[in-house]
């Protein structure tokens, strides 16, 4: 009959050598079913069943028996399929022996091991193995913590082999998955191995019962024989001479073999210290270990190792273990004054902090090491900040527009972007300036940068670090640590009024700083001497400023972006509110002293319309002051407009109308020049077609010249330039420019007729003064005249002088031309009204030449008449004789009639399509 299963087969066994007693392990198919299917198992031919322990259906475990033949197989028998075979064999290794007085480098494996909790060296018997599975079942383990089995089970333990086993907690723990039929199965296995152990032991004393009879045998003989001697004899009785004789045996025993055992007691107590040592290497090794990691910079090592030991060895009562116990403490105590030291070393970043809070917390240093290291920071930002200030101040930091801020090149960016700002600003109209100016970065703006940049750079770490510190993250990511976390939320709560001083202080440092190399008046006298000393450095210009003011807004926006409560950034908002009311005055200050300058650029060069380029200048350096101000003037988020302070606008409005009063002062200067002061030539504009070419390039303009140029500028002023800044003005949000207007408008009229008035005087005078000479010359007299033949000589030539005035006057610009005749003719009216009504009598042809004299001058500037003029003609043609006869009134009007003929050339000019204004 076939069998249910296949015989045992036995592939590998490990190791494949060794001597009596070695433990090994078989593997194979078929092994059995389980520890009672188990029957026999041989190696080498020896029994070695009572030391097997099945393990599974292809695992056994057991110990080589001390069998006879040096090689063979292993055999296993099971219940289900009977007698098995082997492919492997197993080489038993016969041990050398070794004499009594023989040395040995081997240890004779006694399997001794130390219980701490006795202190008493146990011997294991070889044969006793400890089953990793007793109940012979599958082993299903489950999750539950081991931290909630000790709370369950307080003061048990789940192994076997302890005291205080517990076979529930051993249940629980390996077999929480197992059905009932399995344990059931367990408890049966469990049954059957005690069984098997007793059987196997009574077996063996079966087997040497002959032996244990003789034993008996001879102890009765021998207690026999000395009941049976009690006789005394010379030598003493039996047990007196068997007595001398063990004692000599004992001394010859002693004198043979204590050197041997003294070897071996010191053997015994060298392998018992190596045992220990051995067992206990990591408390012995840890004082080295220490220095060794925190020489490679380990420290978390180190700390996961201290606690291990303090768990281990911190209340042990054994002298060793005490002494090296306190080497560790010793070498700890020293890595918290490293720590420490590295904490407090400065600079260092945010995550190296934290790392180090974490390991004095974790070695559990003395103090609050955390608020030492901001304590630490604070201080040291604070420094940095007077150092910062302390360089510049000394001379250390002379600079040529590049800052040691890290290979940045942004400062000579800056110095670029002032000098455009600058020029935007009028500043090419400056004094000149060496040829590196460009390229040279005022020391305030180098020391505001490089402020910032401490502030921004340190700052925002100082912050974290005491976040981290009030939130616990400092000694926990995860949450862990709760106790350490708990406490230092409580540190940060008592300390949060000390924390808010210190920002208070480092915020009120930056802003006294700043001020005290840009607004020294506004620090007490007390505290200039410490933020003070910038007085013989280079005065800023409003770009320069402007630069400032983006600088210390973008430090305020870094700050506001860390969630810093807005009561302890107010100090900079109003330091921004001073440097921007301070930019906008030093702006206009320096706009005034560039347009005093303006006189300077002006080349006389007239445009198609008679304008020069200086008000075009002059609006331009104010458009341009404008657009540098468009930064300083800007509201950012919790700022205030600046124009809308009272005190502002009055000085802004002050400054403004006081800028427009002294370009037009510049006019005025540039009217009063002489000769001799004009370092330009005058120019025509050769692409009109209505300009005379007469005034070659050589041609210096002449003061009357200079006059009417600078009264065709007053027009422009009036008409476009200050209706255009008043616009400007209006879209940079600034106030009172209606008053700007109105008194610059003033101003300018009242130049405008001072100079309008100068003209005249210098060109009509002459012509009305000419007048009278003229008419008498050959002393004429009106009563004795003969009879009129043509218009004479000195009419034609005030005539030719007023084209003369109004060649000039078109050549410098059409629009003055109606108002400067109109004056000329008004003068010359006037005079020959007063002459007219002078003469106390006419002759017939002396009435006759008046009159037509009288209506020639007034028909060829009849474009040029107004009311005043009109009037003195009228008058002065009153005061004439009327003409009655038709015969003197044909002769006054053939000969006006020749008058203009003859001049038809000269009186073009006089034309009214000449003389219309181009529009502009």
């Amino acid at each position: 009959m076939s069998r249910a299963r296949q015989p045992p087969l036995v592939t590998g066994i490990s190791p494949k050598e060794g001597t009596a007693w070695t433990k090994v392990t078989i593997r194979g198919e078929n092994l059995g079913t389980g520890p009672a299917d188990l029957v026999g198992l041989s190696i080498c031919g020896h029994n070695c069943l009572l030391t097997a322990e099945w393990m599974s259906a292809s695992k056994i475990v057991c110990r080589v028996g001390p069998a006879k033949d040096d090689k063979g197989e292993i055999i296993v028998t099971t219940k289900s399929g009977g007698l098995g075979t082997s492919t492997v064999s197993f080489k038993l290794l016969r041990p050398e022996r070794i004499g009594i007085l023989e040395q040995s480098a081997v240890w004779v494996d006694e399997m001794n091991y130390y219980d701490m909790r006795t202190d008493r060296n146990k011997g294991i018997s070889p044969l006793s193995l400890r089953p990793s599975n007793p109940l012979g079942i599958e082993i299903d383990k489950g999750k539950i913590q081991q931290s909630d089995m000790e709370l369950t089970f307080p003061g048990m333990s789940g192994d076997f082999t302890s005291e205080n086993f517990s076979a529930t907690w051993y249940l629980i723990e390996n077999h929480s998955g197992s059905s009932f039929e399995q344990l059931k199965s367990g408890a049966s296995n469990l049954k059957k191995q005690a069984t098997k152990k007793n059987e196997g032991s009574l077996a063996y004393v079966k087997g040497g019962l002959s032996t244990f009879f003789e034993a008996q045998d001879a102890l009765a003989a021998i207690h026999q024989r000395l009941e049976s001697d009690g006789t005394e004899r010379v030598e003493g009785s039996m047990t007196q001479r068997l007595e001398n004789i063990l004692n000599r045996a004992s001394d010859t025993a002693d004198t043979l073999f204590q050197e041997v055992l003294g070897r071996k007691d010191k053997a015994d107590s060298t392998r018992n210290a190596l045992n220990v040592l051995q067992r206990f290497k990591f408390l012995f090794n840890l004082p080295l270990n220490i220095e060794r990691n925190i020489q490679k910079g380990d420290y978390d090592v180190v700390i996961n190792d201290y606690e291990k030991a303090k768990s281990l060895f911190g209340n042990t009562e054994v002298p060793v273990f005490k002494k090296v116990y306190a080497e560790v403490e010793t070498r700890i105590c020293a890595l918290r004054s490293l720590l420490l030291e590295k904490l407090l070393q400065t600079p260092s970043t945010l995550h190296d902090q934290k790392r180090y809070i974490r390991y004095l917390s974790d070695l559990h240093a003395p103090g609050d090491p955390a608020w030492q290291c901001i304590y630490a920071q604070h201080k040291w930002i604070l420094q940095l900040m007077q150092n910062c200030r302390d360089e510049f101040i000394s001379g250390q930091r002379v600079g040529v527009g590049i800052l040691d801020l890290e290979g940045d090149s942004r400062p000579l960016a800056l110095g670029r972007l002032g000098h455009t700002a600058s020029l935007k600003r009028g500043g090419s109209l400056r004094t000149p300036r060496p040829s590196t100016w460009r390229f040279e970065t005022p020391q305030q703006v180098q020391f505001v940068e490089k402020l910032s940049d401490v502030v921004i750079g340190q700052l925002p770490n100082f912050w974290k670090l005491w976040i981290s510190y009030v939130n616990g993250s400092l000694f926990s990511e995860t949450g862990e640590k709760s106790g350490q976390v708990e406490k230092s939320k409580k540190n940060a709560r008592q300390r949060q009024n000390d924390f808010k001083k210190m920002i208070e202080e480092l915020t009120n440092r930056l802003v006294k700083l700043i001020r005290g190399a840009l607004l020294p008046t506004t620090l007490p006298q007390g505290e200039l001497n410490l933020y003070g000393g910038w007085e013989n450095k280079t005065e800023l210009t409003g770009a320069w400023l402007t630069q400032i003011i983006h600088t210390v807004r973008s430090c305020h926006d870094a700050l506001s972006a860390m969630e810093i409560p807005n009561d302890l950034l107010q100090v900079i908002q109003d330091l921004l509110l001073e440097l921007r009311v301070h930019c906008l005055m030093v702006t206009l200050l320096h706009t005034t002293e560039d347009v005093k300058r303006l006189a300077e650029k002006e080349d006389w060069v007239v445009d198609n319309e008679g304008i020069t380029s200086l008000p075009s200048q002059f609006e331009q350096c104010m458009v341009h002051m404008l657009q540098s101000l468009k930064e300083p003037l800007e509201i950012k988020p919790g700022e205030i407009n600046v124009l809308q302070l009272d005190q502002v606008q009055d000085q802004v409005s002050e400054l403004s109308v006081s800028i427009m009063k002294v370009f037009i002062n510049c006019l005025d200067q540039l009217s009063t020049k002489t000769d001799g002061d004009i370092d330009h030539n005058i120019a025509v504009d050769l692409s009109s077609p209505d300009r005379f070419a007469a005034i070659q390039e050589g041609f210096s303009p002449t003061s009357e010249q200079r006059l009417l140029i600078i009264l065709s500028n007053c027009q422009y002023l009036e008409r476009h330039t200050f209706l255009n800044l008043a616009h400007h003005f209006e879209k940079h949000g600034f106030t009172g420019t209606e008053k700007i207007t109105r008194v610059s408008v003033d101003a300018v009229r009242e130049l405008d007729r001072k100079l309008f008035e100068a003209y005249i005087e210098r060109r009509a005078d002459p012509i009305a003064g000419s007048l009278e000479p003229g008419i008498y010359a050959g002393y004429f007299d009106w009563r004795d005249c003969q009879t009129p033949t043509g218009v004479r000589n000195y009419l034609k030539e005030a005539l030719v002088n007023i084209i003369t005035v109004h060649a000039e006057v078109f050549t410098v610009s059409k629009d003055l031309v109606p108002r400067v005749l109109s004056k000329i003719v008004e003068s010359v009216a006037d005079e020959m009204c007063r002459l007219m009504q002078c003469v106390s009598s006419f002759s017939k042809n002396g009435a006759l030449q008046a009159r037509l004299e009288l209506c020639s001058l007034r028909d060829a500037i009849a474009t040029y008449l107004n009311t005043e003029s009109n009037s003195s003609f009228k008058l002065a043609l009153d005061a004439l004789p009327q003409l009655h006869s038709g015969g003197d009134k044909k002769l006054l009007e053939e000969l006006l009639n020749k008058f203009k003929s003859s001049m038809q050339l000269q009186l073009t000019c006089f034309q009214p399509s000449s003389v219309q204004p181009v529009k502009r």
